[in-house]
Formats: C-alpha cells, sequence, structure tokens
C-alpha cells in the first residue's frame, strides 16, 4: 500500500454517478486506476456538503472514502491562498465574484497543500485550475490537479 492519497471533488463524484455523462467513463477509470494502485481515497467535509445540495449522503462510496474534515490550519492557508486569487483579480479582471469570498475549491486545496500524503486533486472542475495555476505561480503547492477530462491512460501513460 502506498503512503500517498487523492483528494476526490465534488464533480469528480458527480461524473462518477452520472453513468450517461460525458465523463463518467473517465472518472470511473480514474477510480479504478487510484484503488488498483493502492492509494488511499480522501473525500472533504466541504465536498460533501456541495454533494448534499443536490444528491444524499448515502450515494457517496463512504466505505471506500478517509473524510477529511476543514480545520484551523487549513482555514488559515485557505486565507493565503484565496488572498492571491483576489488580488489577481483586482489586478487583472479574474472572472471571480466579486466579493472578498474564500471559495471552496482554495479551501480544499488548503487541505490537500497541508495533508503531506496528498498527491493529487482530482477533478472536473476546469475553473479551478486556473485558480490552482495562479496560487502554484505564487508559492509552491505540493499536489498536483488532475481533470477527468484527461483520460487516466494518458495522464498516467498506461496501456488501459
Amino acid at each position: 500500500m502506498k503512503n500517498e492519497s487523492v483528494l476526490l471533488d465534488t464533480s469528480f463524484f458527480i461524473n462518477l454517478f452520472k453513468i450517461n455523462g460525458a465523463f463518467h467513463e473517465n472518472a470511473k477509470s480514474y477510480w479504478k486506476y487510484f484503488l488498483e494502485h493502492g492509494y488511499e481515497l480522501k473525500i472533504s467535509t466541504i465536498a460533501i456538503a456541495e454533494y448534499c445540495v443536490r444528491g444524499v449522503i448515502e450515494d457517496l462510496p463512504l466505505r471506500n472514502l478517509k473524510i477529511e474534515p476543514f480545520n484551523f490550519d487549513h482555514a488559515k492557508k485557505a486565507g493565503e491562498f484565496a488572498r492571491i486569487i483576489i488580488d489577481k483579480r483586482e489586478q487583472d479582471s479574474l472572472e471571480l465574484p466579486k466579493r472578498a469570498v474564500v471559495i471552496n475549491d482554495v479551501k480544499m486545496f488548503a487541505q490537500a497543500d497541508l495533508d503531506p500524503s496528498v498527491k493529487f486533486y482530482a477533478t472536473a472542475d476546469a475553473n479551478g485550475q486556473k485558480m490552482y495555476s495562479l496560487i502554484k505561480e505564487k508559492q509552491p503547492i505540493r499536489f498536483d490537479y488532475l481533470t477527468i477530462f484527461t483520460p487516466v491512460n494518458v495522464t498516467f501513460a498506461t496501456l488501459f
């Protein structure tokens, strides 16, 4: 078993469960890859809250997931990350809400960054990648951002 994990975003689960969706097969392939390669699968309490807006918690495969609560250290780091994004928005008219708010994605980035086991943040959110890239330009970030738009065999150079 690896000592590495993946933090899965809300949009990952939405696509995993949307059987006729355009990226269902990709989400399923990532899920299978992570399990077969010994990654611990994690979900933030923030992602659970987002998922429960339209879904029910019983749909989430919680027996396969470690639940990561959002804590004090995550809040501090999320504030640092949000400052980078807000400053960029004010300088370059980045398309984000005009109020100073810490977006849920940024909170989960903080969780991923502070957890030494998290190697990947897996999502179906292309807009989140813009924020991730902005943060990474300004300071080191410990995890890689994976979107399920890219098939798993391309991401990991596998033959399946």
